[in-house]
């Protein structure tokens, strides 16, 4: 419909959707847009933006989880690994400018590896935007190896857990970051060589440590944390469980995370787009759970433009758009 001017009821703009607009917009160029429900302009350095909205912005809620690591695995007739640390965990809410571009980066979860070996870290998730300092959640910290040494657990969001040692102490769990994260268990010691590795941490706690003595079982991994922001409660960012000699692998923590094995087996893996971490192994660990980036925006904001295939819901008055892949959301 065209612009239309009548003296009595004002001016009648053209009408489009979202994905209707015009091809070929100039500046100053105006017309309501009837899947936002927002009468917008384009302006040539920031394209589309909302008329009426005051300072050409909205307020919305994000969930960012980064990858998991994996556990490690343990040398052969040895002793136990240590479960991989669950990607760090970030929840709150950003301004969004109209029209500006939001990068959207989900990490990996860290590969799996073979027999006596370390972990592999998780990598980082964010978003970034021009007028917003970049929101980073720290990749899980990896398994330790079971060791005849004392061998410790990676830092990271939430930290992996030490390797069980003989004839030395065993290893300590790694660090967490704050507010993304808990530590690792520290990793079982005995005398005779029957001790377990300790559980990766999670977002909401840390991972138990390994046991000790004949038939002693791997720590349980840390806890994940519960979020609505799609609308349903998920747990995400579980811990992987430590792996064991001669007993049982420790339990995953809630949200995902992976249990540990007994000598010679493997570890589970994390569950993907949890950012869980995977069980140690005896002679293969867990790999660990890619993560996820979920925005919620106001429906009525929404401008239906992103890149990287997100799942786009809604709940109530908001849209979500979960990403499972790196990407971009236009706002």
């Amino acid at each position: 419909m065209p612009v239309s001017i009548s003296g009595t009821n004002g001016i009648t703009n053209a009408t489009w959707t979202t994905a209707t607009r015009p091809a070929s917009p100039v500046t100053a160029q105006q017309g309501y847009n009837t899947t936002t429900g927002q009468l917008e302009i384009y302006n040539t350095s920031g394209g589309w933006q909302n008329a009426g909205t005051s300072g050409a912005a909205y307020t919305a809620s994000y969930l960012i989880v980064a990858g998991g690591a994996s556990g490690g695995t343990a040398e052969a007739n040895q002793t136990g690994s240590g479960g991989g640390g669950a990607g760090g965990y970030l929840s709150g809410t950003a301004t969004l400018a109209f029209g500006t571009i939001y990068t959207i980066t989900v990490g990996a979860g860290g590969a799996s590896v073979g027999t006596f070996l370390n972990g592999n870290a998780g990598s980082n998730s964010s978003l970034a935007g021009s007028n917003i300092t970049t929101i980073s959640a720290i990749g899980g910290g990896r398994g330790a190896r079971g060791s005849g040494g004392s061998i410790a657990g990676g830092s990271g969001g939430s930290g992996g857990g030490g390797g069980s040692g003989y004839p030395s102490f065993g290893g300590v769990g790694g660090s967490g970051t704050s507010g993304q994260g808990f530590a690792g268990g520290n990793g079982g010691f005995d005398a005779s060589n029957f001790s377990a590795g300790g559980g990766g941490g999670g977002s909401s706690a840390v991972g138990a440590v390994g046991n000790s003595g004949s038939g002693a079982n791997g720590g349980v991994g840390g806890a994940g944390t519960a979020s609505s922001i799609t609308g349903t409660s998920v747990t995400r960012a579980g811990g992987g469980g430590g792996g064991s000699y001669n007993g049982s692998g420790g339990a995953g923590g809630s949200g995902g995370g992976g249990a540990g094995s007994a000598q010679n087996g493997t570890g589970t893996a994390g569950t993907v787009n949890t950012g869980s971490g995977g069980g140690g192994g005896g002679t293969t660990s867990g790999a660990g759970g890619s993560g996820v980036v979920i925005l919620s925006v106001p429906t009525a904001n929404y401008s239906g433009t992103s890149t990287g295939s997100p799942t786009v819901t809604t709940s109530g008055s908001n849209t979500i758009i979960l990403f499972t892949a790196s990407g971009s959301y236009t706002a």
